[in-house]
C-alpha cells in the first residue's frame, strides 16, 4: 500500500510540474473568500490507501466516494464515520500496467435513481478495467469493459436519456454506456479531450443539453452539445487558464462552476464568460482537491494528499446566496 501512495505521489507531482510549466503564475485565478462556514468534516486514513477520488451524494445525507488508492468504494456520513461498501478485485499484476500511474485505482462515481452506485476502474488489464455496478444487496460486477491501455476517470449520467458518459484521460475519448451496462460506444475523440503529456479529459457532468468536461492537462472546461440520437456536436471551449483543473459541479446559477484545482491546491469559482475566482485554498486546509459537489448551500470538497502527503478529508464550506 505505501509503495502504490508513493507511485501516485511521484505521478502527480510530474503532473504539478508540469502544469506549473503549461500555465504561467500570472494566468492564476484572482483570489477572493466567498465560500463560509468552511470546515474539515473527516479524516481520511492515508496509510490505507484512502485517498478520495470523486464524489456522490445520497439523498439522506451521506455521500459515496472512491478511494483511489485501495481500490474501495466507500460511504461517508459527514462528520461521522466512513463505511467501506466494496473493495473491487486486485488485477493479477497488481495494477504495474495500468496507464501513467502504475497502480490499480478506482475514479468517476455516480448515484443513480434505480438506488445503485456506479463506479470506474482502471488497472491496465482487459478482465477489471471498465464500469462497475454496486447493486444493493449484490456483489460489484463489471457492465462494461473498457480498453485496459486507457484510463477511465469521469463518469456523468444523463438521467433522462439512462445514458452514462466516461472520460479516458489517457485516450483523450468520451464514451458512453447505457446505465443497463452493454459494449461502450466512443462517442467524441475531440482533439479538445486529449492530454498533452500527462492526463486529459478528466471530471464530466451533463448540464443544459450538453457533455461538460475539464481538460487537465490544458487547463480548460469545455462544452459538448448532446445531439439528437445521443449524437457529439462540436466541442466549445468555455474556459481556460484552470490549471490543473480536476472535477467540478454546477452551482445552479446558469453555467457557473465549482471547480478544483489538484497541483494548485484551489477551488474556483467559474463564471459563465470564463472567468474564475479562488474561492479556497491551503488556508481552508485543501490537500490535493479532486472533486466537489453541492447539496443545496453546502459544498463538499474531497482533497487526496496525493503529493501533500498529509491529511486526506473531506471538507464542507457555505456558498452564500445559493438557492439550487
Amino acid at each position: 500500500m505505501l509503495k502504490r501512495i508513493s507511485l501516485l505521489a511521484t505521478a502527480a507531482v510530474t503532473a504539478a510540474t508540469a502544469i506549473a510549466a503549461a500555465h504561467p503564475a500570472d494566468a492564476a485565478p484572482v483570489t477572493t473568500k466567498p465560500l463560509g462556514h468552511v470546515r474539515i468534516a473527516n479524516h481520511f486514513d492515508l496509510a490505507a490507501g484512502q485517498m478520495p477520488e470523486n464524489i456522490a451524494l445520497l439523498p439522506d445525507g451521506t455521500a459515496d466516494v472512491t478511494f483511489a488508492g485501495s481500490r474501495q468504494v466507500a460511504r461517508v456520513t459527514p462528520g461521522g464515520g466512513t463505511r467501506v461498501l466494496a473493495t473491487l478485485p486486485a488485477p493479477a499484476d497488481g495494477g504495474a500496467t495500468t496507464p501513467v500511474l502504475g497502480f490499480p485505482l478506482t475514479t468517476g462515481i455516480v448515484r443513480a435513481a434505480n438506488g445503485s452506485t456506479y463506479v470506474l476502474y482502471a488497472t491496465g488489464t482487459a478482465d477489471l478495467t471498465g464500469l462497475w455496478r454496486l447493486a444493493p444487496g449484490q456483489a460489484p460486477e463489471r457492465i462494461a469493459a473498457l480498453p485496459p491501455d486507457g484510463l477511465p476517470n469521469g463518469l456523468a449520467l444523463d438521467p433522462h436519456s439512462e445514458q452514462l458518459y466516461i472520460t479516458d484521460s489517457v485516450l483523450g475519448t468520451v464514451w458512453t454506456v447505457p446505465l443497463s451496462g452493454g459494449r461502450p460506444t466512443a462517442w467524441s475523440t475531440a482533439s479538445e479531450l486529449a492530454s498533452t503529456g500527462f492526463l486529459g479529459a478528466n471530471g464530466a457532468k451533463v448540464h443544459d443539453g450538453a457533455l461538460w468536461v475539464t481538460n487537465l492537462d490544458r487547463g480548460t472546461l469545455v462544452r459538448i452539445p448532446i445531439r439528437h440520437g445521443n449524437r457529439a456536436g462540436a466541442p466549445q471551449v468555455r474556459a481556460t487558464g484552470l490549471a490543473g483543473v480536476d472535477d467540478f459541479t454546477f452551482t445552479g446559477r446558469g453555467n457557473e462552476v465549482l471547480a478544483t484545482l489538484n497541483a494548485p491546491n484551489q477551488v474556483v469559482l467559474v463564471r459563465p464568460d470564463g472567468t474564475s475566482t479562488t474561492v479556497l485554498n491551503t488556508d481552508d486546509g485543501l490537500q490535493n482537491p479532486t472533486s466537489v459537489a453541492l447539496r443545496g448551500d453546502e459544498v463538499y470538497v474531497l482533497n487526496a494528499a496525493y503529493t501533500t502527503g498529509k491529511d486526506p478529508n473531506l471538507l464542507l464550506a457555505h456558498l452564500p446566496g445559493h438557492h439550487r
